[in-house]
């Protein structure tokens, strides 16, 4: 059923948007402003449920793209997601009935939020990943035969791009990067222009509406006294993850992360309290595999987080910070994450790691 998102509804989708996008996706704080500052002037959002979305609308996705610690440096003024919708919708000769997120996972749980609010466009509840990625091949949409071209890339400048390659998804994502890369390492996007039945067929239903509950029950458990991570298991056994887990607890020991090729790329040790273990997670903006020594704890594309040990709140890769105390927590993925086509798109092996994916639950298992 179509809902519209309140002003006080914002802080727990961001907050439960963090969780999901694994470190990555940016920090969706200054999204959040954004969004707050269009229902503050009065602006509405509406969302709608996938299976309300007419077979034959045309259903854009919005995001920012590139390496999330640039967007703390150039902040975006707003325009500039919207700027790009426009462009393709000049392109395509046709203008969109509703945007969706390209992901679910921070700042990009954000963008399109703007974009819908400035367009008075209803958003669609759900994504293309389930999470944060790093690529913009690695979605449901292309897995399951979208076209992520013609994608529309925009600056700060107001400079628009649009590259169309059409079927091929991976080379599309090559020549975005590079734009985005001579754009200063962020630029804002219109992409997989779908319509609504292929959104039906190959979106992650929902995911908007996951975002708000598990920012709401992190909040309300700190609110009245209760474990902020159990809760977050609870939540999550009702949904199509299905698993949540605590990899460990303990304090940021050495974090190394660079910038390159549009993409924050490094690794972080988080060591037990009393020194007993130590856990190195792999990240390319998102958080990509735990391991403690050699056994492996989590990987792509199930979800690893890192969050406050004491409140719960979601710590982005570009905040990770040397002596934070946190836990290493674990969500695993929908089915549709699941299937051989997607694990060729954005398994372990998509990204050089010499792992094959072993799912989540199996590995808390032991």
């Amino acid at each position: 059923m179509a809902q519209t998102l309140q002003l006080d509804d914002l802080p727990d989708l961001a907050r439960g948007a963090a969780v999901l996008g694994t470190g990555g996706g940016g920090d969706p704080y200054i999204g959040l402003r954004l969004v707050s500052a269009e229902l503050e002037r009065g602006r509405t959002i509406t969302m709608l449920d996938p299976d309300e979305v007419d077979d034959d609308a045309l259903v854009v996705a919005s995001a920012f793209m590139g390496a999330p610690t640039v967007v703390i440096e150039k902040i975006p003024g707003g325009d500039e997601p919207v700027l790009a919708l426009r462009r393709l919708e000049a392109h395509l000769g046709r203008a969109a009935d509703a945007i969706i997120p390209m992901e679910c996972g921070g700042l990009n749980s954000m963008v399109p939020l703007l974009v819908a609010a400035r367009t008075g466009l209803p958003i669609v509840d759900g994504d293309g990943m389930g999470r944060a990625l790093p690529e913009l091949q690695m979605e449901t949409f292309g897995v399951y035969g979208v076209s992520g071209s013609p994608i529309a890339i925009c600056n700060e400048r107001g400079h628009v791009a649009v590259i169309d390659t059409g079927p091929d998804n991976e080379s599309m994502e090559w020549y975005a990067r590079g734009v985005t890369v001579r754009m200063g390492g962020v630029s804002y996007i219109a992409e997989y222009p779908m319509t609504g039945a292929q959104v039906k067929e190959t979106a992650i239903p929902r995911t908007m509406t996951l975002a708000l509950q598990l920012g709401r029950v992190i909040r309300q458990a700190r609110e009245q006294h209760r474990d902020p991570f159990q809760a977050l298991v609870d939540c999550l056994a009702d949904t199509l993850y299905g698993h949540g887990c605590t990899l460990m607890e303990g304090k940021v020991v050495d974090v190394e992360r660079r910038s390159a090729d549009g993409f924050v790329r490094g690794t972080a040790r988080i060591a037990a309290y009393d020194g007993s273990r130590t856990v190195e997670l792999t990240f390319q903006n998102e958080h990509l595999m735990a391991r403690d020594g050699d056994q492996l704890l989590a990987i792509v594309p199930d979800l690893i987080t890192v969050l406050d040990a004491e409140s719960a709140a979601p710590i982005t890769t570009e905040s990770l910070r040397y002596g934070q105390r946190v836990r290493v927590f674990a969500i695993s993925t929908p089915p549709i994450m699941r299937t051989p086509a997607a694990l060729a798109v954005f398994g372990p092996r998509a990204f050089g790691l010499d792992e094959d994916w072993i799912p989540l639950e199996k590995l808390a298992a032991g």
